[in-house]
C-alpha cells in the first residue's frame, strides 16, 4: 500500500501544525542546516529552515544540482540510487537535521546521514512524517535518533 502525505498538505490547518510541530522540537537545539531529500523533503525543509533560523540545502538525485556536487549511493528494495550535495553548501562543523516525508527502509535517510558526515557536518536527528516501521528503516540509521509524527 502506497503512502502519501498528499492529504495533508490539501488541509491547510494540519500542513501548518505539521510544520508547527517541527519547528517547535528543533527551534531551540542550535540547528544550522536543514536537509531536505528530494523531492518532498522539499516541502517540509524550508519552512522549517526559516522557522528556526537555519539554510536549507537540497539532497537531489544525479544531474539535477548544477555545478560541482558530492555523491553518496544507496541500495533501495529494487536497487541502487545515488543522492547528491553542492560541494561548499554545508561545512565541517555545522549542526544538520534532515527532512523527509517518509522514511520506509531508511535507504536515502543512510545515504544523506553518510554524506553529510562525510564533509564534517554533526547530523543532530532525522525528521520525518511518517514511519513505516514494518520495513525496519529505523535500523539502518544506526544510533541516529529519528522524531517521527505517525507510525
Amino acid at each position: 500500500m502506497f503512502q502519501d502525505i498528499t492529504t495533508l498538505l490539501l488541509d491547510t490547518k494540519a500542513f501548518r501544525d505539521t510544520i508547527d510541530l517541527f519547528v517547535e522540537r528543533y527551534k531551540d537545539k542550535n540547528i544550522s542546516v536543514v536537509a531536505g531529500i528530494e523531492a518532498r523533503g522539499f516541502i517540509f525543509g524550508p519552512p522549517i529552515a526559516l522557522a528556526i533560523g537555519a539554510k536549507f540545502v537540497p539532497m537531489r538525485k544525479p544531474k539535477k544540482l548544477p555545478g560541482e556536487v558530492i555523491s553518496e549511493e544507496y541500495s533501495l528494495e529494487y536497487g541502487k540510487d545515488v543522492m547528491e550535495m553542492h560541494v561548499g553548501a554545508v561545512q565541517a562543523g555545522e549542526r544538520a537535521l534532515i527532512v523527509d516525508d517518509l522514511v520506509a527502509t531508511g535507504g536515502t535517510l543512510s545515504a544523506a546521514i553518510r554524506l553529510l558526515e562525510r564533509v564534517g557536518v554533526h547530523v543532530v536527528e532525522c525528521a520525518c512524517v511518517i514511519e513505516l516501521p514494518e520495513l525496519k528503516g529505523r535500523e539502518r540509521l544506526g544510533e541516529k535518533p529519528l522524531f517521527v509524527l505517525v507510525s
